[in-house]
């Protein structure tokens, strides 16, 4: 199959612009980042996204949506001049703004009216988007805290590659951290392990050199190349030599 040459060694750069602002301390307990993008496509161009275990609020074209947890990689396409600004909010922080089970929303995207009323802006600034946040700040929620917590040792610490590991080091039973997980995550702790394990690769990709994929697919904690190969083209959509040529 022939490959868009604005896939391959970063070009889609040169039609894109990226900024990941931070939120105020105020919503720092609740919000990751934002994150605005401005694109310039004279011919229409398939932006391949991969998930990450987080709900977004996103404003482009006069509407607002918010973007459930997707279980595997999506395909946007983008033509013309065009402009989006998202939210995104912590792994688990989701829920006391929603005030349902985020899984109701996973592999789902619904009008940010449903959720956050009417009075929402339409095509704002980030500093738009923070007040009209900062108005609608939910009360604190432990179990948030402990959703996002345990999402953060999985990013941070490459050894977890068990869902038991998890929830030991939570302090939770294995069925504790599946019910957390899927009322305040809105996926399970495997998909998530599995997602952070597999970013470890595409950074390995980024910093150029040969990969060695059968050592790789060992140190994610796979029983074998074929198991990690399979898993990464579930969720990315091509194997990993095909998405190595990205970079």
């Amino acid at each position: 199959m022939e490959r868009d040459a604005r896939e391959l060694g970063g070009a889609w750069a040169r039609y894109q612009r990226l900024g990941y602002p931070e939120p105020c301390a105020a919503l720092r307990p609740w919000i990751a980042r934002y994150w605005v993008v401005d694109w310039d496509y004279e011919e229409p161009y398939r932006q391949k996204i991969v998930p990450y275990p987080n709900v977004h609020l996103s404003f482009h074209d006069g509407r607002a949506y918010v973007n459930g947890v997707a279980g595997g990689h999506q395909v946007r396409v983008l033509e013309g001049v065009g402009h989006v600004l998202g939210v995104a909010f912590r792994p688990g922080c989701f829920r006391p703004w929603l005030g349902a089970s985020v899984s109701t929303l996973t592999d789902r995207v619904v009008p940010a009216e449903e959720v956050f009323g009417p009075d929402l802006p339409r095509d704002p600034d980030v500093g738009e988007v923070e007040e009209f946040l900062l108005a609608r700040l939910p009360a604190p929620d432990p179990r948030a805290t402990a959703a996002a917590d345990a999402v953060a040792l999985v990013a941070d610490q490459p050894g977890i590659t068990r869902v038991e590991e998890l929830a030991e080091r939570a302090g939770l039973s294995v069925r504790g951290l599946q019910r957390l997980f899927a009322e305040y995550v809105g996926i399970g702790p495997k998909w998530v392990i599995r997602r952070y394990r597999l970013h470890e690769v595409t950074e390995r990709m980024a910093a150029g050199g040969d990969v060695d994929w059968a050592t790789l697919a060992a140190d994610l904690g796979y029983a074998d190349q074929a198991h990690f190969v399979r898993d990464f083209r579930s969720l990315f959509g091509e194997p990993p030599t095909w998405y190595a040529r990205r970079y």
